[in-house]
């Protein structure tokens, strides 16, 4: 009979002894990541890991936090980030982390694999720009992916492999098919990055040396990729003039090389294109019916950012920038250049002409001291200083500067916008790097998605013009892309997932970048957690980077 005493206190102790957390968020409106409207609920996270989601007025965490009025989500997805560099300069990754930013989706081109000529370039590039100056201590993708995890960064990493990149590796700058033996060591480079963790495989097709790949050249390394259960994801060839084969040449790539595809920030680039979007989403609708996975991502502005590059003919950027040079110097050349700058065409895309105009060009960065007046200036104004025509300065900006010139272009349709928000399949990245508002970062303009594409989205298109909703923009920030991604125990608030998490304010959240001044932050998220420990905290970083590598299906450990 004592025994069955001292049974019966030992479980009314235990049945007393409240369940301790580590952390605990309270009160907040949660959105899981699936599209389901918010509700009131609790969360408990303990180590890495979401424990619980309920009702937890009966525990006790090591930290609380009050989340009543505000929501609470899975930490958001950029799909498209250019953070490469900036996870080696400042690796907080300050402009995305404000935004609720918990994974970069790096992509496009990557960092590996490099050859020893590649190595060389990227140095001597740095000599011109010493502010991104970094030690290149990898030659592999996975080596640069290794790199990264020794020297720490705040949000997860992902990155896919370039095929750009996989390209120059065994044909530098050519303007020609690879012959059978380059194309199996091309495969095999696809092959060895897939193993070492990519996501699938990446192409930037307005771009030299990408535009010189042919469609058949692109399937075979996409098998590749397709063999470890990766994507293949595309700045397509065309967003503009010949979208319509670009879009085509997407399909057809996913559908012969069994892949899902994925198109980046999806747009109909110049006023005369812009009724387009009617016949892309057709082909895309019908190429899902078909059974073929086709998704997209955007940012949210009506100007992109890229270079001068996508003003001039790809045949002329031959060789890389040095050759690119040499060609702009031959009077014969530059003739050349500026006659086919100036005639219509859908072979290649002239952004100049797609834009509309010079005073449509605004310039963001240059390498030399002497051309930074230039930032923040439009094409329309440079060339008035420099007595030239619009297209004669273009080619002497790239002369004078010894770089591409990091430029914006304003060419898309705010309507567009809204309507490609509202697709179901359109997940967001901000195409752009994830700088500080601080330091070496002043020196240069930015285009303001870099600081806003995220909150703009949650506070222009969700809260002030009603075009998706709440739970359904979420839906594309979260468990959209991670699903695409065929990413594990990440994208949802849901117990046994990775506790990357954002606390909200939807009411108050805001970008505030601007191209006049860009190295603003966005305000309005108000914690975020990584992995389970506190990157964002009061809308402040806490200098914590306990970021990991989200690695591919095909990861061989």
């Amino acid at each position: 009979m004592k025994y069955l005493l001292y049974l019966f206190l030992f479980i009314a102790v235990i049945a007393c002894k409240k369940q301790s957390y580590d952390i605990i968020i309270r009160h907040g409106t949660v959105y899981d990541g699936t599209g389901k409207p918010g509700v009131m609920a609790d969360i408990g996270i303990n180590a890495d890991t979401i424990a619980f989601v309920g009702d937890l007025k009966n525990a006790v965490g090591k930290n609380e936090i009050d989340a009543t009025g505000v929501a609470v989500s899975p930490g958001f997805v950029n799909m498209m980030s250019h953070a490469e560099t900036s996870l080696l300069i400042d690796s907080r990754l300050s402009s995305d982390l404000r935004q609720g930013i918990t994974l970069e989706v790096l992509g496009e081109s990557s960092m590996g694999p490099l050859s020893d000529q590649m190595k060389k370039e990227a140095i001597d590039y740095m000599k011109k720009v010493p502010d991104w100056a970094y030690n290149i201590d990898w030659t592999t993708l996975g080596e640069y992916l290794q790199s990264l995890e020794k020297r720490k960064f705040s949000p997860n990493v992902a990155s896919f492999v370039g095929a750009n990149t996989i390209r120059i590796h065994e044909l530098g700058y050519a303007n020609r098919a690879p012959n059978k033996e380059e194309l199996e060591h091309m495969k095999a480079l696809v092959k060895q990055a897939m193993e070492e963790g990519a996501m699938g495989i990446t192409t930037a097709l307005i771009y030299a040396p990408d535009n010189y790949a042919s469609t058949d050249e692109l399937i075979e390394l996409s098998k590749v990729a397709a063999q470890y259960g990766g994507i293949y994801i595309s700045h397509i060839r065309s967003e503009g003039n010949n979208i319509f084969a670009a879009v085509d040449e997407t399909i057809r790539i996913a559908r012969e090389a069994g892949l899902p595809a994925e198109i980046y920030h999806l747009k109909m680039a110049g006023k005369d294109n812009w009724w387009k979007l009617d016949t892309v989403i057709a082909k895309i609708d019908k190429a899902n019916k078909q059974g073929y996975k086709i998704t997209a991502d955007m940012y949210t502005y009506t100007a992109g950012a890229t270079g001068l590059d996508a003003s001039m003919p790809p045949w002329v950027q031959e060789g890389g920038i040095n050759e690119w040079i040499r060609r702009l110097k031959n009077p014969a050349i530059k003739k050349k250049v500026l006659e086919e700058m100036r005639t219509p065409t859908d072979k290649w895309e002239n952004m100049l002409r797609t834009c509309g105009g010079p005073e449509n060009v605004l310039f963001l960065s240059f390498a030399k001291e002497n051309m930074k007046k230039y930032v923040g200036k439009t094409l329309a104004e440079v060339s008035k200083e420099y007595k030239l025509t619009p297209e004669e300065t273009v080619i002497q900006l790239v002369i004078d500067d010894s770089t591409r010139v990091e430029t914006a272009y304003f060419m898309m349709s705010e309507e567009n916008i809204k309507r490609q928000i509202q697709l179901p399949y359109v997940s967001f990245g901000s195409d752009a790097g994830a700088p500080a508002a601080e330091g070496m970062f002043l020196k240069y303009k930015d285009h303001p998605r870099a600081y806003g594409n995220f909150a703009r989205l949650l506070a222009k298109y969700v809260r002030d013009e009603k075009v998706i909703p709440l739970e359904e923009a979420i839906r594309k920030l979260t468990s959209l892309p991670c699903g695409n991604l065929k990413i594990k125990k990440r994208g949802q608030l849901s117990v046994g997932y990775f506790a990357d998490v954002v606390v909200f304010d939807p009411a108050t959240i805001q970008d505030h970048a601007t191209f006049e001044n860009p190295h603003q932050y966005s305000t309005g998220v108000q914690h975020v957690w990584v992995n389970g420990t506190q990157v964002i905290k009061n809308g402040e970083h806490t200098g914590e980077k306990p970021g990991r590598l989200v690695r591919g299906p095909g990861w061989k450990k």
